[in-house]
């Protein structure tokens, strides 16, 4: 007994269906929560928060709508850079040395995430891009070409350059012109000539 799907189950690329908003205020609450772990655990914020801040951006890029997908694209570095300048202005060796000013300890916090900040921001793009081609072909990474016809290949005989005659390839639109125009269609073959 064979069942049929009515509903095709959605590919990873389709799956995000939460508002921008939804995923924004998440990701400041998961970030806030990694930020607490990694002091809690290092005294200042190292690579648990890295590991997490990069984990954080996929998940966000993967759970957001089609629609709020710039939203969430501009996210990573306005969160690193709200998470620096909070702990600057709140706890500054957790991001600096303690003899750094306001200035330096916000762009110091920001050159030792530096890499967590950039790989987070190159997945979130990364993924965008590949949800916004497989939402243009139907939940597929490769658009579905159709099937070629084949084309009419002349006949000749091994060591004679003749012309031979090919019917015109027809499409169906197309019966009118086509009993207008009944001339076949010569070509040469090989070195042969007219």
């Amino acid at each position: 007994m064979s069942t049929t799907r009515t509903h095709q189950r959605k590919t990873l690329w389709e799956e995000g269906r939460h508002p921008g908003r939804l995923v924004t205020s998440a990701s400041v609450l998961v970030a806030a929560a990694l930020v607490a772990l990694d002091l809690g655990v290092t005294h200042g914020i190292g690579w648990v928060f890295d590991i997490g801040f990069v984990l954080l951006c996929m998940a966000a890029a993967l759970l957001v709508r089609p629609n709020d997908f710039f939203g969430v694209g501009v996210l990573p570095p306005l969160l690193m850079a709200a998470v620096v300048l909070v702990l600057d202005l709140t706890n500054r060796t957790a991001v600096a040395s303690a003899g750094d000013g306001s200035v330096q300890g916000f762009v110091s916090g920001l050159a030792h995430h530096a890499g967590a900040l950039a790989t987070g921001y190159a997945l979130t793009l990364l993924l965008l891009a590949v949800r916004q081609v497989a939402l243009r072909n139907a939940g597929t990474l490769r658009a579905h070409r159709p099937a070629r016809a084949p084309q009419p290949r002349p006949v000749s005989r091994p060591g004679t350059a003749r012309e031979h005659t090919v019917p015109a390839p027809r499409s169906a639109p197309d019966e009118e012109r086509i009993a207008a125009d009944e001339r076949p269609v010569t070509r040469r073959t090989a070195t042969g000539s007219r």
